[in-house]
């Protein structure tokens, strides 16, 4: 089978990424990559060996697929005039800048069968990933995700900036359409909201309570789930994950297992249990292309479609909304 031949729209922090693990992706070429800004395209075209092109039509001529790595405010424009041209592409997170522009996003990408993935890059922490032979139920979240200042993201709230991976994260793992939403933030330092929180209750009650903030001193990149039986503890930081469960004596057989002592009696009795997941050894960003070019190449849903992508997008416009509206009151 022929390998995909892709371009790599746009060569800020990102788009070098993008183009420097597309080259160890297998299955595909990286055919060469474009950016307004044609001095930092040349440049990032000479450190990874590939063209420059000086027009995106003259990049659509040579690829089946893009990956767009530009400003929040671009991915529309590019997002579209790349299905216009029959490709499949990898947007990269948010989706779009509004719910409306998303939409029509998804609806081009429908009409014309072709594949949009979303760089929703914590789905494929090697923390989550390690989850994966788990049955994941849970019923309350809690995350955190704090970072230290960095005026690289600004233009957007930190909802979109840094909520929306949990935001995606939780709504992957809540099989629940999302019932109520409450919120509060501020901006601190920018002229966007620097610090958030939200309670997203769903309608099989399961509660997510998340909080988002740029201004930190410390990084955390944190989550907590609680479901029947079990208590996970997912650190997107380190890479590692805790489960903490019930289980039945006789179930426990030999492995890995820690016991932290006994609850109930008789036939109820049940251990107390710990186990830390063994650690994936992957890079998460190659992981999602590697998995973009699998979808194309085999025309298979993308992990996170377009459609996952505008979902989570919604959820935090309803979140800057409620925030917005507080504001409005002080």
């Amino acid at each position: 089978m022929s390998e995909i031949k892709i371009g790599v729209i746009g060569t800020g922090h990102l788009g070098n990424l993008h183009t420097k693990l597309f080259k160890q992706v297998s299955g595909c070429v990286v055919t060469g990559i474009y950016d307004i800004d044609e001095n930092k395209a040349k440049q990032v075209a000479a450190d990874h060996d590939v063209k420059c092109y000086e027009s995106l039509d003259e990049l659509f001529n040579d690829v089946e697929a893009v990956s767009i790595v530009a400003s929040t405010s671009a991915h529309y424009e590019l997002a579209m005039k790349s299905l216009e041209h029959g490709k499949h592409i990898f947007l990269e997170k948010p989706i779009t800048a509004t719910i409306e522009q998303g939409e029509e996003v998804v609806k081009l990408a429908k009409e014309k069968g072709l594949l949009v993935q979303v760089g929703h890059i914590e789905r494929f922490n090697p923390a989550l990933l390690s989850l994966e032979k788990y049955m994941l139920d849970p019923m309350f979240i809690q995350t955190d995700r704090l970072a230290q200042f960095n005026p690289r993201g600004t233009d957007v709230a930190v909802v979109l900036d840094l909520m929306i991976h949990d935001i995606d994260i939780i709504l992957s793992l809540i099989k629940s359409e999302v019932k109520h939403v409450s919120a509060s933030g501020v901006p601190v330092v920018s002229d966007t909201i620097d610090i958030a929180n939200a309670r997203i209750e769903f309608e099989n009650g399961a509660v997510a309570n998340v909080t988002a903030s740029r201004i930190s001193q410390k990084k955390m990149r944190k989550m907590r789930m609680f479901q029947r039986d079990t208590y996970i503890a997912v650190d997107f930081g380190s890479g590692v994950s805790e489960v903490f469960r019930l289980e039945s004596p006789e179930n426990m057989g030999e492995g890995p297992l820690m016991s932290f002592g006994e609850i109930g009696v008789g036939d109820r009795k049940k251990l107390v249990v710990y186990e830390q997941p063994e650690l994936k050894q992957v890079n998460a960003l190659q992981h999602e292309l590697q998995l973009f070019v699998d979808a194309v190449t085999n025309n298979t849903q993308p992990v996170v479609s377009g459609g996952d992508g505008l979902r989570a997008l919604k959820v935090a416009e309803i979140i800057i909304a409620k925030i917005e509206e507080s504001l409005a009151r002080v």
